[in-house]
């Protein structure tokens, strides 16, 4: 069923910057995030794909383990530091849309430099422009939806779009495998050829999502300010979004990839499984744990809407950190229960939802609107720069000493970030 109109109303910003017309819907469910929520579907597909089977294509052409890791930090670093250089462009250039469109153009182009690739040069690049893309496109998106409802509905409008977001990171991924399982029945001239099948099929979902938000997204008009400076933009933004900030990497420190849970449940499986098997069960209780974050998503941002984003927020932090708890746990009593990890992979999931879905509308609480995009940004990059910090102090304590050492120190790091943003709480 069609939305209402959208109404119309003009908030002004500063003496330095005109006023901006902010796009607010009777609805939450306008157009607008709609369009945003197939659009991040549609990109999440055509990456995710991407991220799956990556490995295994680095692996048929002889390239080693160590070089998929350095690629995919050197991509996330990329990533993080371009979308606090986004938001800025698109608070001085007023020109959301059209960067948040060339950002989801970037991720087919680079989907095609890694289908030629015969070597490690060009996954590197192809993954460089993929993921200078997804930093481009994040901030600005995200300011978008913001401006788009009013700030009593931001928290279901974000569960609804991370829970779309997450529907691509499912249906990617399981597709991607499924066509490469099909395709290696096929007659080919080298063990790369049904990868490459699959990455080229992955950059039409690519495509559509560039069309996607061209054709349904509607920006509020969004005026320039050509006096914005870099550095005094960053430095005036509120002190309590700042300590907010602080949080956000403190917690982050200890928030490592959700690969490392993979690998952690094979290795707690193959010993009853086998390191196949083991495997397998270990990338299903992935996909399980992205199932839940489509399914509680939108719940989690009703809740938020009701009593409150920073209240919901802490209690999502809580549950990060018991995750990483349960995780030392696990190994400490050496579990190999299918439905005792997928408790794990559901808190987990359960977890990822609530983070997902407040961190924006936190920050859009504590910002002026004329920064809020550079605000997304600094958010991006804070996140960005501890999850890399994260997963390679996991990695290095594991390999060094013990999973149980590297889960243990990130628990920390989790739990004082809980403490940190608790004691942003209002009394």
């Amino acid at each position: 069923m069609m939305n209402e109109p959208e109404e119309f109303i003009i908030a002004p910003i500063g003496d330095n910057v005109a006023d901006t017309t902010a796009t607010k819907s009777s609805r939450w469910l306008n157009r607008t995030v709609a369009g945003a929520g197939i659009t991040s579907a549609l990109g999440d597909f055509c990456y995710e794909t991407t991220t799956v089977i990556l490995p295994g294509f680095l692996a048929v052409l002889g390239i080693p383990a160590a070089a998929l890791g350095i690629i995919e930090g050197i991509a996330d670093a990329v990533a993080s530091f371009t979308k606090m250089i986004s938001g800025y462009i698109a608070d001085k250039l007023g020109h959301r849309k059209l960067l948040v469109l060339v950002g989801y153009g970037l991720t087919p182009v680079g989907q095609v430099l890694i289908a030629l690739a015969a070597g490690w040069p060009l996954v590197l690049l192809g993954r460089l422009v993929s993921w200078f893309g997804k930093g481009l496109r994040g901030p600005l998106r995200d300011a978008i939806v913001t401006q788009s409802v009013t700030p009593e509905t931001r928290g279901r409008a974000f569960g609804f779009h991370r829970a779309t977001d997450t529907i691509g990171a499912v249906a990617g991924p399981l597709l991607g495998v499924a066509l490469l399982g099909l395709a290696q029945g096929w007659h080919w001239n080298g063990a790369d050829g049904p990868f490459r099948l699959v990455l080229w099929m992955s950059i039409i979902p690519g495509l559509l999502a560039v069309l996607a938000f061209l054709t349904l997204v509607k920006d509020p008009q969004h005026s320039p300010n050509p006096a914005l400076k870099f550095f005094s933009s960053l430095k005036g933004l509120p002190g309590r979004f700042k300590r907010y900030l602080g949080s956000v990497g403190l917690f982050g420190i200890g928030d490592f990839s959700h690969s490392l849970l993979i690998l952690a449940a094979t290795t707690l499986l193959t010993s009853s499984l086998g390191v196949v098997k083991a495997a397998q069960v270990a990338g299903l209780l992935y996909v399980w744990r992205n199932v839940v974050q489509v399914a509680l998503s939108y719940p989690v941002g009703i809740l938020a809407d009701r009593i409150g984003h920073l209240t919901v927020l802490i209690v999502g932090y809580v549950l990060g950190a018991l995750m990483a708890i349960l995780t030392v746990l696990a190994f400490w009593i050496g579990i190999d229960s299918i439905p005792l990890l997928a408790g794990l992979f559901f808190v987990a999931g359960l977890y990822m939802a609530v983070q997902e879905t407040l961190e924006s509308t936190v920050t859009a609480e504590m910002v002026q609107p004329e920064t809020l995009a550079i605000s997304y940004g600094a958010l991006g990059t804070v996140n960005g720069t501890a999850k890399f910090i994260s997963s390679s102090l996991v990695g290095v304590l594991w390999t060094a000493f013990s999973p149980m050492i590297g889960f243990g120190v990130a628990a920390l790091f989790m739990v004082a970030g809980t403490v940190a943003l608790i004691r942003l709480s209002p009394r």
